[in-house]
This record gives structure tokens, C-alpha cells and sequence, in this order.
């Protein structure tokens, strides 16, 4: 049985109001959720990007549902031994609720210290290896640690939670999904392709899937067509713009060709909960365990009434 979470979206809402729609989310019946990690948002006009930690100790005091970061990127920003510890007070403060998702990221949070932006193998390798000293700090022992991308002398973390930390790594093509199996203890997409979660779960042995989507519940599906358009035409760029560009004015300008009839394509818009629903079925048929759902836009206390009353239960049972 499918569980039905909620996605906070740290591009477009800062930490009070992401802490609000976690208690709404609980409220409403919503089983987990998901957190995005940026240091930019994709478009100004979502106009937020508050840091995720801070958040995730907020939502530790705020709600009792498990949380995963979707995803934070633990190879050029920030050093991976920082976020191992990041990790095992998350995991302290939510009691064990805490599942660290991570994948290779984008040049729009990566670049800002200056360094280069690596092609994707080198990223998928840096992730790699990332992943391989993040584990060993969260062992509690004395780490020294040698590896081609990164270097750490005599370190160990001592806040620790009961249990190890599980680690969800993303994938959006076969060579990541392939690392995911390899070396995650579960998989973190946001495309309903039931031959990458196939190919992960052959690769994994049967780990599980989280998968996110967005909705834009609208009192008509005009109106979600212009909201989702006006914070969310990102959605619509291809190929490896989103992963390559530097700056949210660069996705203004390639989003600027993007129609909100294309992004009405890609996005459940509009009051219609069957649709909303089968947005949600799509990711469950391809084989997804964990399927989260973000509001584009506000309207969040009917979207909130809505789902909680019409589309969860019906996944349910």
C-alpha cells in the first residue's frame, strides 16, 4: 500500500510558513514528507530558500512525521563530513525519523564558492565517494579518511541517533539509478518511469522508492495553469539545462519558451481530484512505495481540506 506524503518546497515559501504546512499536511492525514535543499530558487519569483537544516529542527518540534531531504547535493557546497553531521542531529531531533536523501545537484546551488561544475560521471563519482565517508562518520568512530575528491583528519561525530542514518540517493537516467541501487538504502525520483524504478529495484534487491510530484489545486484549471506557470515554467526545460545553469535569471530566460498549456501538460492543474488522484496512481502503477505532493502556489488550506477528505483515503485500505 502506497503512503501518501506532503513536499515542502524551500524555493518558493520560507521557514514559518514551511513549519505551517507540515502542521497542515499532519492535520490532513499526510504520512510523511519530503523537503527540498537549495541555496537558490530556480525562478525569483519563487523568491525563498531558507537553509534546510534549520527548517528540519523546526519540523522536529513541530510535527511527528518522518522527513527526507529531496534532495541535498553532498559533494561541492557543502563537504560531506558537515553533512553526515547535519544528518545525525536531524536524525537525533526527529527521533529517528530522518532519512538523508541525496543526489549529485545542479550548478544553480553548486557553483556560488566559485568552484567548477564537474560533467555528470564525475559527479556521480564524487557522489560515490561522498556517500562511502558519510557512512563511516556516522559510526561514531575516529575517521581519517583518504579519498580523490575528498580528505578528512581525525574526525568523528558524537551526536548520534539509535540508528544508523538510512540514505535515499536520486537518479533520473540508468547510470544513476544504477549508483542508487548500488549504494542507497532506498531511491528518490520525480518520474513516474516504471523502467528506472524497475531497474532499481532489480538492482537493489527490492529497496524502497520515494517519488515526488507537483499539483496546483485551483478553483478553476486557468487559474492553476497561471499560477503553476508563473512560479513553476522551470518544470518545463529539457535535457540537461536544469543540472548546467548557474543562475535563476538563466531559467527566467529558458523558462521565457515555456507556455502555461505545457505546464498544464506536465501539472495536475485545477480543482478536478480525480485528476489530482491520478497523478498520484501514475507514480504507484510505475512501482513507487512513498509518492509526495506539493501546492504550487497558496490555496493550501482547501488543498490541504481536500485531500485529507477526498484523495488520500483512497489510497487507503
Amino acid at each position: 500500500m502506497v503512503s501518501i506524503g506532503y513536499f515542502l518546497s524551500s524555493e518558493e515559501f520560507g521557514p514559518k510558513e514551511l513549519v505551517r504546512q507540515a502542521r497542515l499536511a499532519e492535520e490532513a492525514g499526510f504520512e510523511r514528507l519530503w523537503i527540498s535543499d537549495h541555496f537558490h530558487p530556480w525562478l525569483d519569483e519563487q523568491g525563498n530558500s531558507p537553509f534546510v537544516w534549520s527548517v528540519i529542527g523546526a519540523l522536529s518540534e513541530a510535527v511527528s512525521l518522518p522527513i527526507t531531504t529531496a534532495v541535498t547535493c553532498p559533494t561541492v557546497r557543502v563537504h560531506p563530513a558537515i553533512i553526515a553531521q547535519a544528518a545525525a542531529t536531524a536524525a537525533v531531533q526527529t527521533d529517528g525519523r530522518f532519512i538523508l536523501g541525496l543526489g549529485s545537484g545542479e550548478a544553480l546551488n553548486e557553483h556560488i564558492l566559485g568552484d567548477p561544475w564537474p560533467s555528470p560521471g564525475v559527479r556521480l563519482d564524487m557522489l560515490e565517494e561522498s556517500v562511502e565517508l558519510i557512512r563511516k562518520l556516522l559510526t561514531g568512530k575516529e575517521i581519517s579518511f583518504h579519498g580523490e575528491y575528498y580528505e578528512v583528519q581525525e574526525a568523528r561525530i558524537y551526536t548520534l541517533p539509535e540508528r544508523p542514518v538510512p540514505i535515499y540517493v536520486s537518479g533520473f537516467g540508468p547510470q544513476a539509478t544504477d549508483l542508487a541501487a548500488r549504494i542507497g538504502d532506498g531511491y528518490c525520483t520525480v518520474l513516474p518511469d516504471a523502467d528506472l524504478i524497475g531497474r532499481f529495484r532489480k538492482g537493489s534487491g527490492g529497496k524502497p522508492v520515494q517519488a515526488g510530484l507537483k499539483v496546483c489545486w485551483a478553483e478553476t484549471e486557468e487559474q492553476g495553469k497561471a499560477t503553476a506557470h508563473r512560479l513553476w515554467r522551470n518544470e518545463g526545460l529539457a535535457g540537461q539545462l536544469a543540472q548546467t545553469m548557474p543562475r535563476p535569471r538563466d531559467f527566467e530566460a529558458a523558462a521565457s519558451l515555456v507556455t502555461p498549456e505545457a505546464i498544464g501538460e506536465q501539472v495536475v492543474c485545477g480543482p478536478d481530484l480525480d485528476r489530482h488522484a491520478g497523478a498520484v496512481r501514475e507514480f504507484v502503477d510505475a512501482g513507487a512505495d512513498e509518492v509526495y505532493v506539493q501546492q504550487i502556489g497558496s490555496d493550501h488550506e482547501e488543498f490541504f481540506r481536500l485531500w485529507g477528505k477526498e484523495v488520500i483515503p483512497a489510497f487507503r485500505g
